[in-house]
């Protein structure tokens, strides 16, 4: 191309030229940029205390008679269809703190020190925490109602800062505060419905208007509505949900009578009301603009309280969780993966979300991987094993504070259980509760410690106790309160409940060896102190405590 006059004169034009071409490569890379930091997802992690594998969208895989087809959950179902839904997602521990601690570090729970037991519970600050990673790369971090909770004056909150957006808790107390609020306020079931409701839009609206600068943002919302207790007959009256819809149902270490299933309907109005909660967050992100820019996360800390097999114990009752996945830029929805994963998994695919390297020390494993593709099924044939583990649960269920060590390996066909202590109760000491034990059934309903302190109290709990002696009812005490063996070992796909310990039969000694082997081996490679000797487990500030006077 020929020069211009200008140009062969030798005027100031071409420096202006390249002024200007440098000037809007500036201004270029600004924008690319500030377009990266706007891809970069905000999170909304909505995980509920006690709140096991169940949700309607499962009654699609496992069948309409399963008892996930007598809940309604609409807005769990929604993300479900539009995102990823696992079918094997399970917590590192099944109780609140050691699975809260597990999760926010991306670690096992027994790395977390004083993390890995509930009451006397302390956060270790050198511990590195998704949350705090995500608030230092420029996100606006927060949280309503449970995250971490110790109950210690040194309670870390949000792993590690106390960013609390909550005006109100009623949320948490649900079944009492509705009935409450019809009893006292003469409000109507959906009007006592509707004061809770908003209780969750004003908390969520807080954290939101927080955000002065527009940042990207993680939300934790943390409501412990399906944690004890909850008002008796709840599920049938505020829900509609009728126990009689769960005879010939009920898993099968629960004994199948009127009570257990009037109290499993309660829990499972419970999950209606976590999952009618999520829906007032969904149409604020909706009505914002945000909701398309949200990776989504829903999930529970472990297994149902006051239930045989639920909370405090290694069966997939107590360690098997829903989990589904949302974020439509990425992901390709309407997938269901049945992967082996782990709930420490999320915190390196929350900051692997935010363009962030997770630290070295974590070991979960990202699931972005499985999440971006386009597969469903068995996506990564390495994730073919979790391991899960427990210590010391409440602080007086055994004499000195001890703890029950568990730790499990659970695979696609097998869970191998190892009790490093059989001598002691799984549940906790039974204290008072003898053959001549005269059963207070309010107290064993209303009062955890009564006896067997690790399994909460409930209504299933104090008719177990009651009915102990009787021929056809013993069989199921045994199962939830009496001593374990050293090893178990079921199969899965033949046993889904767990209840026929294959441990001792020698047609299935080569497996149980194999197990055994292979869990040790993942507990040296990650250095779990309960196999030191002696275990750190078994010592001051973890156990043998000197008793509160």
């Amino acid at each position: 191309m020929k020069p211009s006059n200008r140009q062969a004169q030798g005027s100031i034009w071409p420096v202006f030229s390249i002024l200007v071409l440098v000037l809007f490569s500036l201004s270029s890379c600004k924008t690319s940029s500030d377009e990266e930091e706007v891809k970069r997802p905000n999170i909304l992690f909505a995980f509920a205390d006690d709140w096991g594998k169940y949700a309607s969208c499962y009654s699609q895989l496992e069948g309409a008679d399963a008892i996930h087809g007598v809940l309604r959950t609409p807005n769990v179902d929604r993300l479900a269809n539009e995102g990823v839904l696992f079918t094997q997602a399970f917590v590192n521990a099944p109780s609140c703190t050691p699975c809260r601690s597990s999760l926010l570090s991306g670690q096992h729970f027994y790395r977390t020190g004083l993390g890995a037991i509930l009451q006397g519970a302390i956060w270790d600050d050198a511990i590195p925490t998704f949350p705090l990673l995500l608030e230092e790369s420029g996100y606006h971090i927060g949280y309503t109602y449970k995250v971490w909770t110790p109950g210690t004056p040194r309670d870390a909150g949000y792993g590690g800062v106390k960013n609390r957006f909550q005006k109100n808790g009623n949320f948490n107390a649900y079944s009492q505060n509705v009935d409450r609020y019809m009893t006292e306020e003469g409000l109507t079931l959906e009007g006592a419905k509707g004061k809770l409701h908003q209780e969750v839009l004003e908390n969520f609206r807080l954290f939101l208007d927080a955000n002065e600068n527009n940042a990207p943002f993680c939300y934790w919302w943390g409501p412990t509505n399906t944690h004890r207790k909850w008002i008796y007959g709840s599920g049938e009256k505020m829900w509609g949900i009728d126990p009689d819809q769960l005879k010939g149902n009920m898993p099968s270490f629960l004994p199948d009578v009127d009570t257990v299933r009037v109290d499993f309907a309660d829990y499972l109005g419970e999950v209606m009301a976590f999952d009618a909660g999520l829906g007032i967050l969904l149409k604020e992100l909706e009505q914002r603009g945000e909701l398309d820019n949200t990776l989504i996360v829903i999930s529970g800390d472990h297994g149902f309280p006051g239930f045989s097999n639920g909370k405090c114990n290694l069966y997939d009752a107590g360690t098997q969780v829903p989990l589904v996945v949302r974020w439509p830029s990425k992901i390709p929805g309407d997938r269901v993966i049945d992967d082996l994963v782990s709930l420490p998994d999320l915190a390196p695919t929350f900051l692997e979300a935010a363009e962030l390297v997770p630290p070295t020390v974590m070991t979960g494993k990202s699931l972005l991987p499985i999440l971006t593709s386009n597969k469903t099924g068995l996506v990564e044939t390495d994730r073919n094993f979790v391991i899960t583990g427990r210590e010391r649960h409440v602080r007086k269920a055994r004499a000195d504070y001890l703890p029950y060590p568990q730790r499990a390996l659970r695979t696609q066909d097998w869970l191998y259980i190892i009790n490093f202590e059989p001598d002691r109760y799984p549940m906790g000491d039974p204290m008072d509760v003898d053959d001549n034990y005269v059963v207070d059934m309010d107290e064993l309903t209303n009062n955890t410690f009564a006896a067997f302190g690790d399994y909460d109290a409930s209504p299933t709990k104090a008719w177990l106790v009651a009915h102990r002696k009787e021929k056809q009812i013993s069989p199921y005490y045994q199962f939830a309160f009496g001593k374990r063996p050293a090893e178990e070992l079921y199969s899965v796909t033949k046993d889904p409940y767990q209840v026929n310990n294959l441990a001792q039969d020698s047609a299935y000694q080569e497996v149980r060896e194999e197990l055994r082997k292979q869990l040790l081996s993942e507990l040296g490679l990650t250095g779990d102190p309960r196999l030191q000797s002696p275990s750190p487990f078994e010592q001051p500030p973890y156990a043998r405590e000197e008793l509160e006077q």
